[in-house]
C-alpha cells in the first residue's frame, strides 16, 4: 500500500463540493482537509502497490468537477 497526499487548488466557490466529492465517490481518498494558504484541500489517499499515481490523479482527482491544479507529494515512510 502506498500513501499519497495531493494538495488541491479549487475553482472559486467550489473547494466544498470538490471536498465532498472525492470523499464520497473516490473509493482511495481517506481524509480531505480544509487547509490554509496557496491550497484549498489536502487529501490523503491509499493506492495499491501496483496502482499508478500519475493515472489516479490524472483520472481519478484532476477530473472531479471543480478542481483547478493539483500538487501531488509521494510518502515513504509513517511514524508513530
Amino acid at each position: 500500500m502506498q500513501t499519497i497526499f495531493i494538495w488541491v487548488k479549487c475553482q472559486l466557490g467550489q473547494a466544498y463540493k470538490v471536498a465532498d466529492e472525492a470523499v464520497e465517490n473516490v473509493e482511495q481518498v481517506s481524509e480531505v482537509h480544509s487547509v490554509s494558504g496557496e491550497w484549498d484541500l489536502l487529501m490523503k489517499c491509499y493506492l495499491t502497490d501496483t496502482q499508478d499515481i500519475g493515472h489516479f490523479v490524472n483520472e481519478e482527482i484532476q477530473m472531479l468537477p471543480g478542481v483547478k491544479d493539483t500538487f501531488t507529494t509521494i510518502t515513504f515512510k509513517a511514524f508513530s
